[in-house]
């Protein structure tokens, strides 16, 4: 039996759809309420819950013996979010009590590329990089490199367990609208659009669940693997999402200090509006600094073959176009040469 937290989230849902594909049994961790969009007519076990109420973790753990960690609160703030860290730090926690109560299990916890120490710039990131909550871009980045120690410590301490760290994650399936939804949407609208210089990497999400499971069935314990897919520029994404589109659009690229500038009234604009902002310092920080990621360990060890990053954005597209009805492919591409 595999339990997911997150099933409801992006890579969650992809991977729940994932393992039912592969004929295997899947229980989800969701918070009370009605049964969400993301997980409709799948045959999953809903178990109500939360993270954060231990109680609710060791009801549904019974039978596990795989576990697969991907709930979090995502923020893009620079500065303290107590909420962020409350669930990311203290809902890893508990999921690390309940599974050294439940014995022979594996842990696959979702942590993040930008968790990981950052060296120069002309440096590609990889798994030799250690978790570091003092080089961080935001409370987000802090929260998942200090869980991720968590995570290792408790490795140390006799638990199953390995680390994933996916890059910025696109593709279809994506319900709640993610960060990078949000971007691909605005894209998608047709008329002047502005661009900044930078660059993220990006990975289908399709093939970030797939690595989920490579990683459970191939990883070897304590070790952390990353999932990483194609480097875009902004100016890349944007032109991809144009293309699939379909849409009339005029690109005006704005110096970075300008952008910085906006994005310091983005959170009064966002109050005044009751929306939320469009790009923040975290992100602009993010696409700023370095964005090479070697995902070698992860083909070498698990076999993990990433699509082009452009065909990711090109699929959010249709699916956003098409809507949740849209059926697109889970198994995963051809081989491509590992970076």
């Amino acid at each position: 039996m595999n339990l997911v937290t997150g099933a409801t989230g992006h890579i969650g849902n992809v991977l729940v759809r994932e393992l039912l594909a592969s004929g295997q049994s899947v229980r989800a961790l969701v918070r009370p309420g009605k049964l969400p969009p993301a997980l409709a007519g799948l045959d999953v076990e809903i178990v109500p819950g939360d993270v954060l109420d231990r109680a609710s973790l060791e009801g549904a753990i019974h039978g596990v013996n795989r576990f697969y960690h991907l709930a979090a609160r995502i923020s893009l703030a620079n500065g303290p979010d107590l909420e962020t860290e409350r669930v990311n730090l203290e809902g890893t926690h508990n999921v690390i009590a309940a599974m050294c109560k439940l014995g022979n299990a594996r842990l696959v916890y979702a942590s993040s590329v930008y968790a990981l120490r950052k060296p120069a710039n002309d440096f590609r990131i990889d798994e030799t990089q250690p978790f570091d909550v003092l080089d961080c871009l935001g409370a987000y980045d802090r929260s998942k490199a200090g869980a991720s120690l968590a995570v290792q410590r408790a490795v140390a301490g006799g638990l199953d367990a390995v680390i994933v760290c996916p890059s910025a994650v696109t593709g279809p399936y994506d319900f709640h609208n993610s960060e990078a939804g949000r971007a691909i949407r605005l894209y998608m609208q047709p008329g002047l659009k502005f661009t900044v210089k930078g660059a993220y990497d990006f990975i289908d999400v399709r093939d970030a669940a797939n690595g989920f499971i490579l990683a459970a069935e191939n990883g070897r314990r304590g070790e952390t693997y990353i999932l990483s897919g194609d480097r875009l520029t902004v100016q890349e994404m944007a032109q991809t999402i144009w293309q699939a589109a379909h849409t009339w659009h005029a690109n005006l690229e704005v110096p970075l200090w300008l952008a910085y500038w906006v994005a310091w009234l983005m959170p009064l604009y966002a109050r005044l509006t009751g929306s939320t902002p469009i790009f923040t310092r975290y992100s602009l920080d993010a696409i700023g600094s370095n964005s090479y990621f070697s995902h070698a360990k992860a083909t070498r060890e698990l076999g993990f073959q990433p699509r082009p990053a452009s065909q990711a954005i090109t699929d959010a597209v249709r699916w956003f176009q098409q809507g949740p009805a849209a059926d697109f492919p889970i198994p995963s591409p051809m081989p491509k040469a590992a970076i």
